[in-house]
């Protein structure tokens, strides 16, 4: 299940903090730290979920409360020093 907030709109973090080395239809080199995935869209809600073409590391990303549930803006920087203490 996409993280989805209160309003309908999803949280979207996990599709812009990380990078994805990995090929995303729209982004054949996947997408570096940072970047908004070309497959978010307007609702921050992925367009590949439930898809075979999804990435598997979208795959096995998995939403954790006390990441996705604070806020976009709170789960992007948490997400992102995660993503700068593992490179």
């Amino acid at each position: 299940m996409p993280c989805v907030t209160d309003n309908g709109k999803g949280c979207g973090a996990c599709c812009i903090a990380p990078s994805i080395s990995s090929f995303i239809p729209g982004m054949p080199n996947g997408k570096p730290a940072g970047e908004r995935c070309i497959q978010l869209n307007e609702s921050n809600l992925c367009r590949l979920f439930g898809l075979p073409e999804r990435p598997k590391v979208c795959l096995a990303f998995k939403s954790d409360k006390d990441i996705c549930y604070s806020g976009s803006a709170i789960a992007i920087k948490i997400l992102t020093d995660l993503e700068q203490i593992t490179f």
